[in-house]
């Protein structure tokens, strides 16, 4: 059975993860509804289509920083448990946000956040992963992909089972929003760093 505070945990994390920063900052600039450019998302790497690079990464350290404070807040109040729920939650509410029609971001950066709160060594592990792929690819979603593919196993391979199983979730959850993208990437259209479409 759920207790109170799992309960906490999974709504809390939801309501704050889905806070919609890109569009919201986007909007507070000047730039207009986020959603209106480039691939329609509300995360940074479409707000950097505005050509607004301060905007862009705003947005990625919020998108971050929601998802953390999320699984800290958890973790402070309720425990380890609840506060992978918490930030896998935040995730949820990201991608899938009450306030947009539960028409959200990709997740990417919300699960480095809860990464980042849960394990600092595997949220560095995973950001040097992401890195690797973006330098040798230069595809920012399949850098994503990728990273959320290989997470799990190095979370299991080093002693965090749970967080390994919390990973495949959010992992799944991440791949399928992605699911345009890869069509893309087969069909060898998807934007690469430093090129236009």
């Amino acid at each position: 059975m759920l207790n109170t505070d799992i309960l906490l945990a999974l709504f809390g994390g939801y309501l704050l993860g889905s806070i919609p920063f890109g569009l919201l900052i986007a909007r507070l600039a000047g730039q207009g509804d986020i959603r209106n450019i480039g691939s329609g998302n509300i995360g940074a790497t479409n707000v950097l289509r505005t050509g607004r690079k301060e905007l862009a990464i705003l947005t990625l350290i919020l998108d971050a920083g929601k998802a953390g404070v999320a699984t800290l807040v958890a973790a402070h109040y309720f425990g380890f448990t609840p506060s992978l729920i918490a930030g896998g939650a935040a995730l949820i509410g990201h991608c899938y946000p009450v306030w947009l029609k539960f028409k959200g971001g990709k997740g990417v950066a919300t699960y480095f956040g809860a990464l980042l709160a849960v394990s600092w060594p595997i949220a560095l592990l995973a950001a040097l992963l992401w890195l690797g792929s973006a330098a040798l690819t230069r595809i920012v979603s399949l850098s994503g992909i990728v990273t959320a593919i290989a997470v799990p196993i190095i979370a299991y391979l080093t002693g965090y089972k749970s967080i390994a199983l919390l990973c495949v979730v959010l992992g799944i959850v991440i791949i399928f929003r992605h699911r345009e993208n890869i069509a893309r990437i087969f069909a060898g259209t998807e934007p690469r760093i430093g090129k236009k479409k």
